[in-house]
């Protein structure tokens, strides 16, 4: 079953992209934890951190190039922290990995 996530990647469903390549998408959360918070999500799909495989290592390369991007173009790259969610037990809502980059600036 598609997450919410693929469905935005295919433009299903809308969102407020804010950076986008052809192996991720970058969008702002619907429900910020804090100023600026936005969800870094590789097209390809893959549950959790658990499920990664060694073929995806560029995949989650992509995803902390991308953060520190787009943290210099909102001018916050002094001030931001970088999460992943692992589980439910842990917060992960949506089962297709995600980074979140959260800053208060």
């Amino acid at each position: 079953m598609a997450s919410i996530f693929t469905k935005i990647i295919s433009r299903e469903i809308p969102a407020e992209i804010v950076y986008e390549t052809d192996n991720l998408i970058a969008i702002k959360d619907i429900n910020p934890k804090a100023k600026t918070h936005i969800l870094i999500i590789p097209k390809k799909e893959i549950e959790t951190i658990n499920d990664l495989e060694t073929e995806d290592r560029e995949v989650l390369a992509d995803l902390f190039f991308a953060a520190k991007k787009i943290a210099s173009d909102l001018w916050i790259s002094e001030w931001y922290k970088l999460q992943f969610n692992v589980w439910e037990k842990w917060w992960q809502e949506v089962f297709h990995i995600h980074l979140h980059l959260l800053s208060n600036i």
